[in-house]
């Protein structure tokens, strides 16, 4: 049986997306799947990358674009009144709610819901204390040992070369985006695909022009 990591942050809705797909894509196939809260904004600076919601005709596409992609799967997505907000209150609430720092699926989906299936701020002190509340964290959320779990995922993702968010790790393989779904489950099948050239053929692909 198969370990996954499966780094996240809810700000993302893509992450929401790939939650939800995520059941369906591997049914049938024996794992253990997880959760690693991370702050993707970290991974974006890191990277020296702007998030999609950072340019402006590209933020526009993502909000189309999920909307879509929602419909369908079937799922209930809905924007946040404000898009990007500062997720650092939630991920310390996903972190809080298990002593290793390894939130369940049940408590990720909570918290996935609060932000996608509102149309509310997801930010907002009042609801994020509510929502504290409910799930009853095993840990303060705004406790020294809580942050530096975060940072340790967060650092963990960049190490393993994760770059956005949703992203799942499995034998030190990075499958990033709902749509590596498939390609996941056929790993975890044990196709032989990832064995041979194509999996190292980026490495001998050289980069001809470099930006400055």
């Amino acid at each position: 049986m198969k370990t996954i990591h499966f780094y996240v942050d809810f700000i993302s809705p893509y992450a929401w997306l790939g939650f939800d797909a995520l059941p369906r894509a591997l049914e049938g196939i024996s794992h253990r799947m997880v959760h690693k809260p991370v702050l993707f904004a970290a991974l974006l600076k890191h990277h020296g990358q702007l998030g999609p919601a950072e340019i402006p005709t590209k933020r526009d596409w993502t909000y189309r674009q999920v909307l879509w992609l929602a419909r369908q799967q079937g799922m209930p997505l809905q924007l946040p009144a404000l898009h990007p907000f500062n997720p650092l209150g939630l991920l310390r609430l996903a972190t809080a709610c298990d002593a290793d720092g390894e939130p369940s699926r049940y408590v990720c989906e909570k918290i996935f819901r609060h932000v996608w299936c509102t149309g509310q701020d997801a930010a907002d002190a009042e609801r994020l204390a509510a929502l504290t509340a409910e799930l009853a964290p095993a840990l303060d959320p705004g406790s020294a040992q809580v942050k530096l779990a975060l940072q340790k995922h967060s650092q963990e993702a960049m190490d393993l070369g994760v770059f956005g968010v949703p992203s799942w790790v499995v034998d030190g393989r990075v499958f990033w985006g709902q749509d590596a779904l498939p390609m996941l489950r056929a790993y975890l099948l044990g196709d032989a695909w990832f064995d041979g050239p194509d999996w190292q053929a980026p490495a001998q692909c050289g980069v001809g022009v470099r930006r400055s």
